[in-house]
């Protein structure tokens, strides 16, 4: 069975996350989506929010696992027998970036990592991006999956409220 992990914070999950994602989930026969925890960060949403949320966004594929994790993921790719990571890549500044991250990964465990060119349409876009966008009243419905801006509208809504 060929499986391979689609890692990622996705605070929101966007349609350039999707994007690839769905691409992915063709080329292999499980996708897992790996939502990575990081303690020195706060999201937007909680990590169960996130899941949640991206199961919903990827149920169609009918082959995506969606897990959170805290430490290396290349500790999790060993733990699960998965010897591929998938990532999206939007401009040149992201490979110089994930390009070393993969020889190191390559270097700690032997796991391969394969790197999409996102769709021209998604190549600007990323979650912080549409946050800041959204809290400042634009539109982003069009760069993220339904359930997921009808979410997003709602917590900011909820942190007006709060302020």
């Amino acid at each position: 069975m060929r499986r391979a992990v689609c890692p990622g914070s996705f605070d929101p999950i966007t349609n350039g996350h999707l994007d690839i994602i769905e691409r992915a989930s063709k080329l292999y026969d499980v996708v897992h989506v790996v939502v990575a925890i990081n303690p020195n960060k706060k999201g937007m949403f909680s990590v169960d929010e996130r899941i949640a949320l991206i199961e919903e966004t990827t149920a169609q594929c009918g082959n995506v696992v969606v897990e959170s994790h805290q430490g290396l993921l290349v500790d999790y790719c060993r733990e699960r027998g998965i010897p591929a990571i998938i990532k999206g890549l939007r401009a040149v500044s992201d490979f110089d970036y994930e390009l070393q991250m993969a020889q190191m990964n390559h270097g700690l465990t032997g796991v391969e990592t394969l790197f999409v060119p996102t769709s021209p349409t998604y190549s600007f876009l990323s979650s912080s991006l549409v946050k800041e966008v959204a809290a400042y009243g634009g539109d982003v419905s069009h760069l993220l999956p339904e359930p997921v801006h009808r979410q997003l509208l709602v917590r900011i809504a909820e942190q007006k409220a709060q302020a």
